[in-house]
């Protein structure tokens, strides 16, 4: 499966420990994240990630590009909890409600990131591959090489 990684500057560490914990079961799988993030959990977990640009770069447009392409599988994107000045963040809200269009299963926090990782983990969301059929992870399981 294609999981992207998103975590604002107070969750990094958060999703890097996540990342830590779930290792063997995201290795098996492909990861890109925005690049700090990506930077940070690569780092400690040794795991290939593709990364992006920096979320304020452009890399959270990237995921959603990515998404409405069907090209993602799963999103993990830690947000901040905390109130800001701005009101709604309208990049963050056209990323949701892409993974509300292509079906996208999303966590915005720890408890629902392990969920669906635990889930994806027992095959429960192979229902993935026939909305992305074209992903490197499904052409592998089909015997298709890449």
């Amino acid at each position: 499966m294609d999981i992207a990684l998103i975590a604002d500057d107070t969750k990094k560490e958060l999703m890097t420990q996540f990342c830590i914990a779930y290792c063997g079961i995201l290795s098996k799988h492909h990861i890109c994240a925005t690049s700090t993030t990506g930077k940070y959990v690569s780092e400690a977990t040794g795991l290939e990630i593709e990364k992006l640009l920096a979320g304020e770069h452009g890399g959270e447009q990237q995921v959603a590009s990515r998404i409405a392409y069907n090209e993602i599988d799963v999103l993990l994107y830690f947000r901040s909890t905390t109130p800001n000045n701005e009101g709604w963040n309208e990049t963050e809200y056209n990323l949701l409600r892409l993974c509300d269009v292509h079906n996208v299963p999303v966590a915005t926090n720890i408890a629902t990131a392990e969920v669906l990782i635990c889930a994806l983990d027992r095959g429960d969301l192979d229902w993935r591959e026939i909305v992305n059929p074209r992903s490197d992870y499904n052409r592998r399981r089909r015997g298709v090489i890449v």
